[in-house]
C-alpha cells in the first residue's frame, strides 16, 4: 500500500536539494582561495620554466665562448684586435669613429 503525503513529499526532496546547494556554495566559498592561488602558482611555475630555458641557452653560448677562447687561437686573435684594437708589428690600425650627421653645425 502505498500512502501519499502530498506536499510534504515535495517539500522533503526540496529541501535536501537546498541543502546539497548550499553545502557545495560553501565548498565553493571555502576552496576557492586555494584554486585561485594554485592558478597563480601554476603560472608562476611557467614562467619560472621560460626563464630556466633562457638562462640555460645563454649558459650554452658562453660555455661555447669560453672553449672556443680555450682552444681556438684565432678567436683569441680576432678578440684582441676587434675588442681590444690590438695589431701585428707590420700592421696600421685604422679607427673609424661614430659621430652626428655630417651636417655643418648650425
Amino acid at each position: 500500500m502505498k500512502v501519499d503525503f502530498g506536499i510534504w513529499n515535495w517539500l522533503t526532496k526540496a529541501v535536501i536539494a537546498l541543502v546539497v546547494v548550499a553545502i557545495m556554495i560553501l565548498f565553493g566559498f571555502r576552496y576557492l582561495p586555494l584554486i585561485q592561488q594554485n592558478e597563480r602558482m601554476r603560472k608562476e611555475i611557467f614562467r619560472l620554466d621560460a626563464e630556466i630555458q633562457k638562462q640555460a641557452e645563454i649558459s650554452r653560448q658562453l660555455q661555447t665562448e669560453i672553449a672556443a677562447l680555450r682552444n681556438d687561437p684565432q678567436t683569441v686573435e680576432r678578440l684582441m684586435r676587434g675588442t681590444l684594437g690590438y695589431a701585428k708589428p707590420d700592421e696600421t690600425v685604422i679607427r673609424f669613429e661614430t659621430g652626428a650627421s655630417n651636417s655643418p653645425n648650425h
